[in-house]
């Protein structure tokens, strides 16, 4: 809880200022302003102190130099638990400034609208970010501003607690100040990549990452790439994962290696094993032994297999390694090795063997999910929330068995991570066929009982968006599937679940799409 006193007002979007400033001043809080801010204030008969009369230096330097000064940092930074920092506050007469109100020069508009180069540069933010930085970090005893729709909020709050600001609202402030740098100062190094001459790929990304190592090589051979990671994300990541054997890792390897670990956190309370080609399972299997999972879900589809990343769950045991050597695999990630399964693996002089070092599960705070398009970024969350059994709707006249449920639930997870259009067949706590990345649905059903062959009778489906037309469910019969899981809601979802009845099977409606794209 923070009782504002004194506050420091400077800011290049003016909207909502005079009637915030106001609102303090109603609140008895002593204003300083500078230059324009300061002009703007005066003229709608706001009293404030002008930055000069608190640092005893003038401004300079056509205003680059006014709030860099120790009369203005000292205010914000010194501790207010502090006895010593305090003390020597008074001693150099200084006072506290209990709140910063600031944003940034307008670099990005000035940009946009054309200007020169030299221009540009002059609205590069110097003091602004200081003074924003400074506040943020000491947040506990300084109210950071730098949004002018947080004014009216602010206002209310501090007129219900006399003067008050408090602690939830102090830290959101405080991290929205530095959500507000990171912003302008990516902007900048954006801007300036476009016209200074620099590496392609430096050694920060201006998202906030390290560059973990330069890539073999991008998606194909004639592209170059490197992979950045960033440094605080928690749980287990491809990136924090330890390389133990083996070549340089590529662009594609870091794609399948994160197919894998998104699919093996379905998975944490059974051993499993899962094949990944080009960032799909080709196979993947739950049992009660590692060697066991592996060898299922390696012979769901052993020729596309070929060359493949495989994800396992457990250490890596003796026999699992035997296995595994008698393939071509292009890499392995697990929590750890055994000694003896290192040494063996080892021997592969191609293979590439990484260590998650900790077990692979759905973190507590997943990430967000990103894809960068031509001038944007798409954000979205996570898709980690688990399928509700109770809030299976069975819509055809026979309702599933309990073994077919329990397939059909380990089909549906394995269905998230496939590519749109996506159909699993699968038995027990084993893939027989997939289908993927079909412009049509029934393509993608006729490919996974291609795939599955004979174990495709008796198996059960699951696709990840509504079947727009029977036909899906009519080549599900041909190959013997005996039930069906998919999310519902077509127009024509009576037509599917006729023919479902007509062909004697169980369907289920879970609600909820599962689309990848």
């Amino acid at each position: 809880m923070v009782r504002v006193e004194r506050a420091l007002l400077s800011v290049s979007n003016k909207d909502g200022l005079v009637d915030f400033a106001k609102g303090l001043r109603e609140l008895g809080v002593e204003i300083i302003s500078t230059g324009g801010t300061a002009a703007l204030l005066e003229k709608n008969g706001i009293k404030t102190i002008g930055i000069s009369e608190v640092t005893g230096w003038p401004e300079m330097l056509d205003g680059r130099v006014k709030t860099l000064h120790p009369a203005i940092h000292a205010g914000i930074l010194a501790r207010r638990g502090s006895k010593d920092h305090m003390a020597q506050l008074h001693k150099a007469g200084l006072k506290k400034i209990d709140m910063v109100v600031v944003n940034l020069y307008p670099f990005k508009e000035t940009v946009l609208k054309g200007a020169p180069l030299d221009e540009i540069i002059e609205n590069i933010d110097i003091g602004g970010p200081s003074l924003i930085r400074a506040a943020a970090k000491n947040y506990e005893g300084v109210a950071v501003v730098t949004n002018p729709a947080r004014y009216p909020d602010i206002l209310q709050e501090m007129r219900a607690s006399a003067s008050q600001v408090g602690e939830d609202t102090l830290r959101r402030l405080a991290l929205e100040a530095y959500r507000s740098t990171a912003v302008y100062d990516a902007m900048i190094s954006s801007y300036l990549a476009r016209v200074f001459p620099g590496d392609a790929f430096p050694s920060s990304y201006s998202l906030g990452m390290d560059k973990a190592y330069d890539l073999r090589y991008g998606e194909n051979p004639q592209q170059t790439g490197a992979f950045y990671v960033d440094p605080f994300v928690a749980g287990v990541a491809v990136g924090k994962s330890e390389k133990l054997h083996g070549r340089e890792i590529s662009y594609n390897n870091i794609l399948d290696l994160e197919s894998a670990l998104e699919l093996l956190r379905e998975f944490p309370d059974r051993p499993t094993a899962v094949v990944i080609k080009h960032t799909n399972p080709c196979g993947i299997a739950s049992s009660d032994s590692l060697v066991d999972a592996f060898v299922v879900a390696y012979n769901v589809d052993s020729l596309a297999a070929f060359g493949c990343v495989i994800g396992l769950n457990r250490e890596v045991d003796l026999a699992t390694a035997e296995q595994i050597s008698s393939h071509f695999v292009d890499c392995v990630i697990a929590p750890e090795y055994a000694p003896e399964a290192l040494a063996l693996l080892s021997k592969k002089k191609n293979i590439r063997l990484l260590r998650t070092g900790a077990p692979i599960a759905h973190d507590e705070l997943p990430e967000l999910k990103m894809k960068k398009v031509k001038g944007g970024l798409l954000v979205q969350t996570a898709d980690v929330q688990p399928l509700d059994p109770a809030a299976l709707r069975v819509v055809t006249a026979r309702a599933p068995t309990e073994v077919e449920l329990e397939s059909m639930l380990f089909a549906w997870k394995v269905c998230k991570h496939v590519w749109s259009n996506a159909i699993i067949l699968a038995k027990g706590e084993r893939v027989v066929g997939i289908g993927a990345g079909q412009m049509s649905r029934v393509d993608s059903s006729m490919i996974a009982a291609y795939k599955a062959k004979e174990n495709a009778r008796g198996s059960v489906m699951a696709s990840d968006a509504f079947f727009p037309f029977r036909d899906g469910i009519d080549e599900a019969a041909r190959a013997g599937v005996t039930a069906v899981i998919q999310p519902g809601g077509s127009i024509r979802d009576e037509e599917v679940i006729k023919a479902a009845n007509e062909h004697g099977m169980a369907m289920v409606f879970t609600g909820v799409r599962i689309f990848r794209h």
